[in-house]
């Protein structure tokens, strides 16, 4: 039987200041799955009490940020005047549409504690007709996303939608984002609830694909999402992400997403110049920001 496993990506680190991240998405080899195109595994790290996560005002256009924590909080403020502390379990959902501002920063109660942070950030791109719509915000509590057992393994919709279960997270196309917890080794077979294209994520544990072992930091990406069929080995965490891809290419330059590479070249002056009409100032955190990045500069032998 041909193997459904399309692609195996290997974590891999990079530098956001104070820790390191693993980069999921997007990958040489593999630019998008769904509509999933950037993913980051946020650590899990130790901030002595010196050591703080500050993410000054930055912008978005064409997408949806999605961040969910393990451990630890981060404090959200954005351009549309939202203030929020994000906790475990949580969902933070922001779309940014025609353009956004937010920062994330440690929270001041923590700031001078030794503190844990461990979570997801995940970039989700929107139909083309929703580009350059008004941008949202919405925040979900733990006790309202979706979560049951079945057969020895602990299910949570995070977000999106499978078969008739539905997260409360205001998502903008056909997609899922699905956290799968065993304690024991079980059989999981859950492509029938699946659709368009699908990625599997290991936090914690090893999983078992047709024969072959699959361990943490490890993303797979499926062939055929309704193939879908894997054993956990013991305790196990795992995510499953994917849905419907877009049929036109999503171009990307740092933080902006779109179809049109001119609108991105647009967001890019705009951002350089600090346009307040197209990136509004967040209020409570507007006295430093950070700089469009320079191309990068290849050195001739």
């Amino acid at each position: 039987m041909q193997s459904n496993v399309g692609l195996i990506i290997e974590e891999k680190a990079a530098d956001i200041g104070n820790f390191m991240v693993g980069r999921l998405l997007p990958f040489r080899q593999k630019r998008a799955v769904g509509p999933f195109l950037f993913i980051d595994h946020m650590g899990p790290a130790c901030l002595q009490e010196h050591q703080n996560l500050d993410v000054p005002p930055h912008p978005h256009i064409g997408l949806s940020t999605l961040t969910y924590l393990f451990e630890g909080a981060i404090f959200h403020r954005d351009s549309l005047g939202n203030a929020i502390e994000i906790k475990p379990g949580e969902v933070n959902w922001m779309t940014s549409g025609k353009g956004v501002v937010h920062s994330e920063r440690t929270p001041e109660y923590l700031r001078k504690k030794d503190k844990f942070l461990h979570g997801f950030q995940i970039w989700i791109g929107l139909p083309k007709a929703l580009e350059q719509a008004e941008p949202s915000f919405f925040h979900i509590g733990k006790e309202e996303i979706p979560h049951w057992e079945q057969n020895g393994a602990r299910y949570q919709l995070i977000a999106g939608e499978l078969k008739d279960i539905k997260s409360p997270v205001p998502v903008h196309s056909p997609l899922y984002f699905l956290e799968i917890k065993t304690t024991t080794s079980q059989k999981i077979n859950i492509g029938e609830q699946l659709y368009g294209e699908v990625g599997m994520y290991v936090l914690e544990g090893k999983v078992n694909v047709e024969g072959n072992t699959y361990e943490s930091k490890q993303l797979l990406v499926a062939k055929n999402a309704s193939l879908c069929e894997f054993e956990t080995m013991g305790a196990t965490t795992l995510y499953l992400f994917g849905g419907e891809a877009f049929d036109e290419e999503r171009f990307m330059f740092w933080n902006f997403v779109n179809s049109d590479r001119s609108i991105i070249e647009k967001a890019k002056e705009n951002w350089k110049q600090q346009n307040l009409n197209a990136f509004p100032k967040i209020p409570g955190d507007d006295q430093d920001y950070v700089p469009l990045p320079e191309p990068k500069k290849f050195k001739s032998k």
